[in-house]
């Protein structure tokens, strides 16, 4: 066996590479649980691209066809409905990740300098999910799928224009249709995953290889230092328990609970002529849909959906205090909590009507305007933190960067 492997790395440097960047890959000692989650996101995308190849064997990309093709790989096709749940639920299991991966960021400073590039394309990556989950969420071609993206696309008709033309062009036709349906799903089963998605993993991974990974006490440590140890086997041992929890608990809700993030309405077919009471998208694009609804005036509502997500690629230029984890800021710690907080808040006001009266006795329609400034509010408080935030120094050493 070793005589096969010296021939191949005389020939491509294949020991080199896995030394360099997975087994010998220097991580800090220091980083907690939080850092797995960038390990769970690469294992869900795999079941994602794995569980839609299969799927897309079966699927009629045909607006007469498509959800009957569900039906059939539900309930004619050996183990179809172990296959499209798991690619369901692990569209979920794909966005708590992401939102737990940018948490962490955001939380302990992983966005600061020299890890702005790291930062955007990561913020790409979240972009590049987003529009995969729509496209493919249109896809079962059921009530909320027809009527979700109907809503979705007749945003761009505010854009001053070209709004009008620009719909058009999505959706291939006046009206969200079979053209929609054909060329959604061509992108979401061809060009997202494979060459705009797994293009932007690797950039990602190169760049995190290049700055090296970030840890609590946002200090940069010496590569070869005390506090560094090699990524195997500690780190691949540690990203294993973690996997097998996190897989556990997702494999809990494939098989006992598989309809939790399912639309009832979308086992109903698509149907034109009969609008949903209540259009809702799924959880991961609540709380912009209600920053969406927040505004009264349809342009308006789209610039700031839009604004909540570009202005966290700002973040490098609005956060100017010299200590770089809010574990040693305590203002920055209060309001990062407190953003946290409201972004599950705005997730709640999202799946309600707008006239739906709270637990705290107001209309959804006014919490959320309400919390739309409360997370506009934190960027802007940001760049003033460092004028009055007494901040504590890291732990460093002598060695330490």
């Amino acid at each position: 066996m070793a005589r096969y492997l010296d021939w191949i790395d005389k020939r491509l440097p294949l020991s080199e590479f896995i030394e360099k960047h997975v087994t010998g890959y220097p991580t800090p000692r220091n980083i907690n649980y939080f850092w797995n989650f960038g390990s769970v996101l690469g294992v869900f995308f795999v079941i994602q691209v794995v569980t839609g190849v299969w799927l897309a064997m079966y699927y009629k990309p045909d607006e007469a066809l498509a959800f009957g093709s569900v039906q059939h790989i539900m309930r004619d096709v050996h183990w179809g409905w172990l296959i499209r749940y798991l690619h369901a639920v692990g569209a979920t299991g794909i966005f708590f990740a992401l939102y737990v991966h940018m948490g962490r960021g955001l939380y302990y400073g992983s966005y600061r300098s020299p890890r702005e590039l790291l930062w955007w394309i990561g913020l790409l990556i979240f972009l590049g999910f987003m529009a995969e989950a729509f496209m493919g969420y249109l896809l079962p071609w059921g009530q909320m799928s027809f009527w979700g993206a109907t809503v979705i696309t007749n945003l761009f008709t505010a854009i001053p224009f070209v709004g009008q033309g620009l719909t058009v062009w999505l959706r291939g036709d006046f009206a969200v249709g079979d053209a929609t349906l054909t060329r959604f799903y061509s992108l979401h089963t061809t060009l997202f995953p494979f060459a705009v998605l797994g293009g932007l993993i690797v950039l990602h991974l190169s760049a995190l290889h290049r700055v090296g990974s970030g840890n609590p006490e946002g200090v940069d440590y010496d590569k070869n230092g005390p506090e560094m140890v090699p990524f195997s086997p500690y780190f691949i041992t540690k990203d294993a328990w973690f996997l097998s929890l996190v897989l556990t608990v997702f494999l809990y809700f494939v098989f006992f609970w598989p309809e939790a993030f399912l639309e009832p309405v979308n086992n109903e077919p698509a149907n034109p002529l009969k609008t949903p009471l209540h259009i809702v998208p799924e959880w991961y694009f609540l709380p912009f849909y209600a920053i969406l609804r927040s505004i009264p005036d349809k342009l308006g509502g789209a610039v700031a959906m839009g604004a909540s997500i570009f202005i966290l690629a700002l973040l490098p230029f609005l956060d100017r205090s010299k200590v770089r984890s809010a574990k040693y800021r305590p203002v920055k710690k209060v309001l990062t909590w407190v953003f946290f907080l409201n972004f599950m808040l705005l997730g709640y006001i999202g799946l309600y009507p707008p006239d739906f009266i709270s637990p705290v006795g107001l209309r959804t329609a006014t919490l959320g305007m309400v919390a739309t400034v409360v997370y506009f509010l934190y960027f802007a408080l940001l760049p003033v933190l460092p004028y009055f935030e007494r901040t504590r120094e890291p732990w460093k050493e002598e060695g330490r960067g």
